[in-house]
């Protein structure tokens, strides 16, 4: 057998064409690897103490020690992070609030000085109520809008509007009514409501109810129909059909869910469906009111 030369090179393609007839089809390490683990660090008896100089690679500049507040003088004290959201003592506060009213202007005066919901920061004003509240009917819509953020009254833009001319359709107005709303304060741009901030505003709309003691209570629109039935279904399989609102101290009101007017506005078609609620609610009234 001649010996090959030291100086000669086998062609790439012959040493290619050599192992995939052995069988070989990747390249292989000596140990095996599991490609699915992460890289893990090497042990640190493995890294050498002090790192060997390059002067091609450019200094890395040292780490800035962090400053200690408490270590600069007149440095004034930390701020702990401010939360846009209320947390659940502020829940527990409303409903506190609440219990402890025992006439709407209490009532008022609690909502007026509670500073637990942060839409109170971003509204103009706090929208209590409209209309006469020794009457047989409540109607309880979801929360204000900018006109009505601005006059503090409900359901005084073009919503109210058309409310006020469903109202007189069944021989009632604003004077044999009494509105509220579930949340008391505009959000900001009209943004609907957290459900953290209708949690924290529910045991004003319910002690509200339950000061009011109406005859009939009107759920304008799903959001107001969800939160004070305690159901999670849609207006539409909703509106018609009577259901019950209990308040604390165990009295059942009979509720009409129906559509919201700001619905009505946008969607013509469906002011019938409100109609034959809004008859339904003048039906209850007298049944509940004959001698």
């Amino acid at each position: 057998m001649t010996a090959a030369s030291p100086n000669s090179r086998p062609d790439v393609a012959e040493l290619l064409a050599f192992y995939a007839s052995a069988g070989v089809d990747e390249a292989l390490e000596d140990a095996p690897v599991n490609r699915f683990a992460e890289a893990a660090p090497k042990p640190a008896e493995r890294m050498p103490s002090v790192a060997p100089s390059d002067s091609r690679a450019p200094e890395r500049p040292a780490a800035r020690p962090r400053l200690d507040a408490s270590a600069v003088p007149n440095a004034p004290p930390a701020r702990p992070p401010i939360s846009a959201v209320p947390d659940e003592a502020q829940a527990a506060l409303a409903r506190q609030l609440a219990s402890a009213a025992s006439t709407l202007d209490e009532l008022r005066q609690h909502m007026s000085t509670f500073d637990g919901c942060n839409l109170k920061f971003t509204a103009k004003n706090l929208v209590f109520a409209d209309g006469n509240p020794d009457a047989s009917v409540m109607l309880v819509g979801e929360a204000p809008g900018r006109d009505e953020d601005i006059e503090g009254l409900p359901f005084v833009g073009r919503s109210g509007r058309l409310l006020d001319r469903m109202l007189a359709a069944i021989g009632l107005d604003r004077t044999s009514v009494y509105i509220a709303n579930v949340i008391p304060w505009r959000p900001p741009g009209n943004r609907t409501p957290t459900p953290h901030e209708t949690e924290i505003c529910r045991p004003f709309i319910e002690r509200q109810i339950e000061l009011v003691k109406p005859k009939v209570l009107v759920n304008l629109g799903g959001p107001s129909a969800k939160t004070l039935l305690n159901t999670s279904e849609g207006i539409l399989r909703l509106r018609g059909n009577w259901r019950a609102h209990t308040t604390a101290s165990g009295v059942v009101i009979p509720a009409m869910p129906t559509l919201h007017p700001a619905y009505l506005l946008r969607t013509p078609a469906h002011k019938k469906l409100a109609w034959r609620d809004f008859l339904e609610v003048k039906a209850k009234l007298r049944a509940l009111t004959s001698p």
